[in-house]
């Protein structure tokens, strides 16, 4: 059996414990009892993502997660999804720059079927993974990038700022759907080699949450999981350390089919895992997190120059985490009014920083948004994972709020004053342009009156 320590209720934890194990291959294990209802969640995160892809080849960590669901040596084609489904339980998997995760929520006596089935396609996908099932999924993340980035109003908009924000070369200068271009150059050897490298045990750590018998589960992913053999050919994503502020506005217009002009910018802000991240993320909770902020009153209510205002953390641990501004307008307004008052807020709010009203609410909003979080078997396994990957850590997840609780109002100005300025962002102007059709008929009209 795996060698394992049990962790002790935390200051800040609300009561939660977790355990920590490492099998002999490397693959890291965090369980945490919740008997509340009768489900267990797992998750399982490998520490892959896009800022891992090397220039041609972008999209593949996205293109590896949907093969993932192609079947594996006892799985067939769909198998993975019919048999958690039959089972009374949900599953998904997600991609981002710094990670590629799988999960599945299941009742508590389905729960030896969900290890099962990961182990089984960690263990053996190549043996499913032939040209057909990849020919397969290519056409369905090039339909997704489509309906979800190149088909809809201000789809590209995340593209179109991340390949702003970080320089050309950056390992965060492309996002994770990738580009059409690479999706149709990626070979099967291509796929083959990127699951040799990156989808080992030893490049894992699989959280189990829930209603569950943490003997017995640990049985299992010894018995499932501990005969998969790691893998050492992994390379260490590329430096993504940037200066503190961009030293100059970077600028685009966008004139699209868009329903209303739109003002978007992105503001280079500390890494996640940091103490003036958590400052970071507190400021823009009260410039912008939710109709009680300061840029929604300012805008939406009293200017009433915009219908939405909103500004959020992205937050990244292997690169500048993002100050994410997003503000569509109203009526005819221009989108210079719109900055206008914008960089006024910004600039007062960094000469004053927060009222002692809009610290507390502040971080009532992110407490409650951790508690959410954790509140869920599901969610508190992402957390684990997350933590774990990231930062070498899982018991850091169980006290996360505790960190932001401990910010100070001065820590709040001083990171607005010095990151959220004119010269640390970049920007997107959306400028809309009459639907297709109308500029035809336009084209028709005046043609017939010459």
């Amino acid at each position: 059996m795996p060698m394992g320590h049990t962790a002790t209720a935390q200051a800040g934890s609300g009561g939660l414990t977790a355990t920590e194990h490492r099998l002999a291959n490397g693959l890291r294990v965090v369980l945490s009892e919740d008997h509340l209802t009768p489900v267990a969640a797992v998750c399982l995160w490998y520490d892959v993502g896009s800022r891992h892809e090397v220039k041609g080849r972008t999209g593949l960590a996205h293109l590896f997660e949907h093969l993932m669901f192609q079947g594996s040596a006892q799985v067939k084609g769909n198998g993975h999804f019919e048999l958690v489904q039959g089972a009374g339980g949900s599953l998904n998997g997600t991609t981002s720059f710094e990670r590629t995760n799988y999960f599945e929520t299941m009742p508590a006596h389905q729960l030896e079927l969900a290890l099962w089935l990961e182990a089984d396609r960690m263990g053996s996908l190549l043996a499913a993974l032939d040209e057909e099932s990849m020919e397969n999924q290519r056409d369905v993340v090039k339909n997704e990038r489509r309906q979800r980035y190149d088909n809809v109003p201000y789809g590209t908009a995340f593209e179109k700022l991340t390949a702003l924000a970080y320089p050309e070369g950056h390992p965060y200068h492309h996002t994770p759907i990738g580009s059409m271009a690479d999706l149709d150059a990626a070979t099967l050897e291509d796929a083959r080699a990127f699951f040799r490298t990156y989808y080992a045990p030893n490049n894992a750590v699989l959280s189990v949450v829930g209603d569950i018998d943490p003997e017995q589960t640990l049985a299992w992913i010894e018995k499932y999981f501990g005969s998969i053999a790691s893998h050492d050919g992994k390379q260490p994503p590329r430096d993504g350390s940037l200066p503190d502020v961009m030293g100059g506005q970077l600028r685009e217009i966008v004139e699209e089919e868009v329903p209303a002009r739109a003002l978007m910018a992105a503001y280079r802000l500390p890494e996640d895992g940091t103490r003036a991240c958590d400052a970071a993320d507190l400021a823009l909770t009260v410039l912008g997190g939710g109709e009680s902020s300061r840029l929604y009153n300012r805008l939406v209510r009293r200017d009433r120059t915009a219908v939405a205002a909103g500004f959020g953390l992205l937050r990244l641990a292997g690169a500048p985490s993002l100050g994410w501004l997003d503000v569509k307008t109203s009526g005819d307004v221009e989108v210079p009014v719109i900055e206008t008052a914008i960089d006024e807020e910004l600039a007062r709010f960094a000469e004053e920083g927060p009222t002692a009203e809009e610290m507390e609410r502040a971080q009532a909003q992110l407490e409650r948004e951790w508690l959410d979080r954790l509140g869920t078997v599901a969610g508190r396994a992402d957390e684990l994972c997350r933590y774990a990957v990231l930062f070498g850590d899982p018991q850091l997840a169980l006290t996360a709020v505790q960190r932001v609780l401990e910010v100070t109002a001065e820590e709040v100005q001083e990171v607005a004053k010095a990151r959220l300025r004119p010269d640390n962002r970049a920007v997107l102007v959306y400028e809309p342009t009459a639907p297709a059709d109308e500029t035809d008929a336009t084209d028709e009209n005046e043609e017939a009156t010459k």
